[in-house]
């Protein structure tokens, strides 16, 4: 078993050193922005009555920068727009925006997120989810780290909070997979000083863009059909030539993305065939994920000996380091193993069934990013 033991060490080993490079480097948003600005603030919501008023009066709250608030009703079905006309009615800077019929080959998201772009007036667009609570500086924030690097696009991964098993099982894979396995993990001097548009990442939570940059690559428009609609508007800009980052987002939002496993389940399954869920790539990330956080408990259990027990403590420490750095719930660390086989299962569900449906959409059909 020492082969296994070693292979399994090897693996654990790669993004723990990614992980410790990521967490050291990434940058923090602060300050305000040097000169005159509006940041939109840009909420598509469909069906989102239970989560939306914090939302608003988290986004309504944003301190050290004029802001206005654009919300798009994407055809709800509940109380999504009569919660947006009274905030509204309450505060001038509320718009109130009722999302057209869904053209062919676009999805929902996307096509919010383009025509509340359209509607703004800002400087800079900041895209958020309806269940993300901003903290009241991180819309200057966002806006002065942008200015003062010439940035046309800052991102960041709220802090993810979690309320069930099911949650901590799925939601922390998205902090593993960007600082523990990708390189430059999203800075805008890339890796190894490269910056092309392969090393580009976002977290379609938490998005601002700079408004000129953002027409001018052809904002969401330019990829009507995809569902990483961050990633691929990230990559896009890049593509163009502008500079993207992923600065330390959790001291700049909270979210609840899902509020138990069906639900997070579904919602990663969603968008899995745009990222690991391909015939090429999840084998790759197969052995990537089991051979470095799985593998490392069956050669231990196999008497792999000092080898093993290096690999488990490296995946452990790995992610416990990211758990500290996202100021995610401790208690999910054990579950660690657990969650990793979850990831895979998604997958693979993903990629072998039938796209699943979200929030009465179904999409058969998705564009590359």
């Amino acid at each position: 078993m020492t082969w296994l033991a070693v292979l399994s060490c090897a693996l654990a080993a790669l993004p723990a050193l990614l992980a410790a490079q990521n967490i050291r480097r990434q940058r923090r948003a602060g300050g305000r922005p040097p000169g005159p600005c509006l940041v939109s603030i840009l909420i598509p919501a469909r069906d989102e009555a239970a989560r939306l008023q914090p939302c608003l009066d988290a986004a309504l709250a944003s301190e050290g920068v004029a802001i206005e608030l654009l919300v798009m009703d994407d055809n709800s079905s509940d109380a999504t727009p009569a919660i947006i006309r009274r905030a509204a009615a309450l505060d001038e800077r509320v718009r109130l925006l009722a999302a057209p019929p869904l053209p062919p080959g676009w999805t929902g998201k996307v096509h919010a997120c383009a025509r509340l772009a359209e509607a703004a007036r800002g400087t800079h667009f900041l895209f958020i989810d309806a269940d993300v609570r901003l903290a009241p500086h991180a819309a200057a924030a966002l806006a002065a780290h942008a200015e003062d690097h010439g940035l046309a696009l800052v991102s960041g991964v709220p802090r993810q909070r979690l309320g069930s098993l099911g949650e901590a099982l799925t939601v922390p894979a998205i902090n593993l997979l960007m600082t523990g396995y990708l390189p430059g993990g999203g800075r805008a001097e890339g890796f190894a000083g490269r910056h092309d548009a392969s090393l580009a990442a976002a977290c379609g939570q938490l998005v601002l863009v700079e408004a000129a940059a953002y027409r001018a690559a052809g904002g969401h428009a330019a990829s009507p059909g995809i569902l990483h609609e961050a990633l691929a508007l990230a990559r896009r800009m890049r593509a163009a030539g502008q500079r993207s980052e992923v600065v330390d987002g959790s001291r700049l939002a909270s979210c609840r993305m899902y509020t138990g496993f069906a639900e997070a389940w579904a919602g990663f399954a969603r968008n899995a065939r745009e990222g690991m869920a391909t015939p090429r790539g999840l084998p790759v990330w197969t052995l990537l994920l089991a051979g470095g956080h799985l593998l490392p408990w069956l050669a231990l259990a196999l008497g792999g000996g000092a080898p093993a027990l290096l690999a488990v403590l490296l995946s452990l420490g790995t992610r416990a380091a990211i758990t500290w750095h996202a100021k995610e719930p401790w208690w999910s660390v054990p579950l660690h193993p657990l969650g990793v086989a979850v990831a895979l299962a998604i997958q693979w569900r993903a990629l072998l069934g039938r796209p699943p449906g979200w929030k009465g959409r179904h999409y058969d059909k998705v564009a590359s990013t």
